[in-house]
Parts: C-alpha cells; sequence; structure tokens
C-alpha cells in the first residue's frame, strides 16, 4: 500500500542519518508513537508533520510531496484500527446496525460473527470471537478509555441472535452505563434522517498522537487520518449527539427494550 511505502521510505531515510525515532520526533516536534506508526504504514502524517520531518531529516519537500492520499483504504485495515483502539484515551462509538465491538456479549457477537458471506468455519467464527472480547478487556479499567456511544435505536430492535440473546445484550449495556463505565444515548426512530445514517464510526483521541477515525458499511472498513476529514467526522457526530435523548431516557429504553425481548 502507498502509507506503508511512504513509512518505509521515512524509516530508511532516518537509519541512513543514523537517528532513533526519539531522535527524530524531538527534532520534528512529534511524538515517538506517532513516528512508529507512520514508518509501519498505520498512520499517515500531516501536511505540518511532513514538513516537520523534511527539515528534520534534510528532505527537502519530498515527504510533503509524495504524502498519500490522506484518505485511504489500509490493508490489514481492521488490525490497524485495533491497535489505535487499544492506545485510545476518549472513545467515540457510533452503531447503526450492531452493538459496538468492544460492548458485545459473547453470545451477540457469536451471532454477528455466525451470520456473514461468505460463510465461516466455526474454527474461525470462534478465533473472531475471542479477538472480538479481548477487544472488550480495555473496559476493564475504569477510566481509560473514556467512552461514548451513540446508538441508533435500530440496533435495539433488530432481534440478533433471538430474544435470549438481545435481553442480555441490552442489560450488559445497562450495567455499563450504570457502573459509570460508559455513557451512552439513544438516536431515536422520530428523529427521521440524520448524518450518521450511512455507515458506522470509531473516533478515538490519543495521549501522544493525532486523533484518528474509523468507519466501516457493508463489510468494508476505513481508517481515516486526514487531520480536516477526521475534525469533519467530529462535527457530524456531535450533530448527530444533540438529537439522542438524554443519558436517563436511553438507559430507560434500554431497560424497556430487554424486557420487550424477555428480561425479568
Amino acid at each position: 500500500m502507498v502509507g506503508n511505502k511512504y513509512g518505509k521510505w521515512l524509516k530508511a531515510r532516518r537509519e541512513e542519518l543514523g537517528m532513533t525515532q526519539q531522535e527524530l520526533a524531538d527534532a520534528a516536534l512529534m511524538s515517538r508513537t506517532h513516528i512508529a506508526h507512520i514508518e509501519a504504514g498505520r498512520r499517515l502524517p500531516s501536511l505540518l508533520d511532513a514538513q516537520r520531518l523534511d527539515r528534520a531529516l534534510g528532505t527537502g519537500d519530498v515527504l510533503v510531496s509524495f504524502l498519500p492520499e490522506q484518505d485511504i483504504s489500509i490493508a490489514d485495515y481492521f488490525d490497524a484500527a485495533r491497535l489505535l483502539e487499544q492506545q485510545a484515551t476518549i472513545i467515540h462509538e457510533f452503531a447503526l446496525s450492531y452493538v459496538p465491538g468492544i460492548l458485545q456479549t459473547e453470545a451477540y457477537a457469536r451471532a454477528v460473527l455466525g451470520n456473514t458471506f461468505p460463510p465461516k468455519h466455526d474454527e474461525e467464527r470462534d478465533r473472531q470471537v475471542v479477538t472480538r472480547l479481548e477487544r472488550a478487556k480495555i473496559l476493564a479499567d475504569p477510566v481509560t478509555p473514556v467512552v461514548w456511544a451513540l446508538l441508533d435505536e435500530a440496533v435495539l430492535r433488530r432481534p440478533i441472535g433471538g430474544p435470549e440473546v438481545m435481553a442480555a445484550q441490552m442489560m450488559h449495556l445497562v450495567r455499563l452505563v450504570e457502573a459509570g463505565r460508559i455513557r451512552l444515548h439513544i438516536l431515536p426512530l422520530s428523529v427521521g434522517h440524520h448524518p450518521l445514517l450511512t455507515a458506522m464510526m470509531t473516533l478515538m483521541w490519543f495521549e501522544d498522537q493525532p486523533p484518528a477515525a474509523y468507519s466501516e458499511a457493508m463489510g468494508f472498513g476505513r481508517l481515516h487520518d486526514s487531520p480536516t476529514l477526521v475534525q469533519r467526522l467530529q462535527h457530524i457526530y456531535e450533530l448527530a449527539l444533540s438529537d439522542a435523548l438524554p443519558a436517563k431516557e436511553s438507559l430507560a429504553m434500554l431497560r424497556a427494550a430487554a424486557k420487550e425481548f424477555g428480561h425479568s
């Protein structure tokens, strides 16, 4: 991929000069973590960062001139997004059809992953379920990352896995909200059209690197690095959030949905 070639070139030039990642980061006013992600092809620098890298490496305007399109698909896109998810200090999720992965119960995850096309062997599905549950372990820390979830009401109404699975999933969300581990809002169907109807989305913020966004639709995902695009997606999220139910009303709707699916 273009991003990976860019990163390999950057690494080669840095090593030619005998610089460590930390030394380059200091010279370019960036973080070592961000440099590492760029070299590995997981992130792309902003225009300003590319200018700083050119100055630090004495490469004229090479890194600026060959800066790839910022909104490109990344090979193994979700592997990159998953790594960033583990490093994020703040995560804002939007779900259109399914409960976000880090908030899924095992039974719900198994139902989601068991109905893909083309069909998967049981062993592959089991591996994916384990991976999804591993992702959820970031919630074991009582503080970090801060997680907000914005759910389209359709997520509560579609009986993924059947009534028993849905009831347990709704109560899992209730417990996370009541424990103060996540903040959750629901976009009611009565809102009609809203700006996030086309895809699910995850926004991530970090201590030592620029924010990133991940979006997915029809089984295809994309990691977004462009500061301008990420900021635009943040604003779209905020716009949709402004139409959502307040936290207490959202919690009440979750409880009602669990009851409708048979939770006593």
